[in-house]
């Protein structure tokens, strides 16, 4: 309980420490993303992978991206897995309220493997995109490297890295850095609380904070 009660705490710090930060230097905000992931096993080789996010330029103000993910995965072995999904992303480019919003689907295919080294797992993300939006059609590829390591029963930490090259333009289009703790409420529910630096094509960097909630369910009995 007192684990549970410092995570709380540290959510509402962060939330303060992030609305300072945007008062305090209005070009610079430290946004927010709120961020539901779900796994849900429907049999020993297939689950669906759910995930709603909700993106702000500043924290709960002027929603930069909504994005929606549904997903099939198939359970090669314990290690490898594929899913293929799609996506909805709703887009405000103009960093203006209710300004310059436009709407993109994608098809994406996931190429998962993971593996360990002692305590410490490894997960490597293979992703290509294949994007529709404004009558335009563009592909990305996209590769995350992700660390965990569990610090106790219900505390993990976690560290992450991911790089997107566009098939349609410039090579390099962007770059994921991130880490954050994961707080286990029960083997359904998992809490996140993360950090992450998002660089695009080498000019424009962006500090995000990230609150998240997991939901994993098991449908096969």
């Amino acid at each position: 309980m007192r684990k549970l009660s410092l995570l709380i705490i540290t959510l509402i710090s962060l939330n303060s420490f992030a609305q300072q930060v945007a008062e305090s230097n209005p070009a610079k905000e430290l946004g927010v993303w709120y961020m539901y992931n779900g796994s849900h096993q429907i049999s020993n080789k297939f689950s669906l992978k759910t995930m709603a996010h909700f993106r702000f330029f500043e924290i709960g103000d002027d929603m930069q991206q909504f994005i929606g993910r549904l997903g099939g995965n198939y359970k090669f072995n314990k290690n490898i897995s594929a899913t293929l999904g799609y996506a909805f992303l709703n887009t405000d480019r103009t960093f203006e309220i209710n300004n310059g919003d436009f709407n993109e689907h994608r098809i994406y295919e996931d190429l998962n493997v993971n593996h360990k080294i002692a305590s410490l797992s490894l997960a490597h993300r293979f992703r290509a995109e294949q994007r529709f939006f404004e009558s335009t059609t563009g592909n990305f590829f996209r590769y995350q490297l992700a660390l965990s390591h569990p610090i106790n029963k219900k505390w993990s930490t976690y560290l992450y890295n991911e790089t997107f090259f566009d098939f349609d333009g410039e090579a390099y289009n962007q770059n994921w850095f991130g880490g954050g703790f994961k707080y286990k409420i029960s083997d359904i529910i998992k809490l996140q609380v993360g950090y992450q630096l998002i660089n695009v094509n080498e000019v424009n960097n962006f500090n995000r904070i990230q609150l998240g909630v997991a939901i994993s369910t098991d449908h096969k009995k």
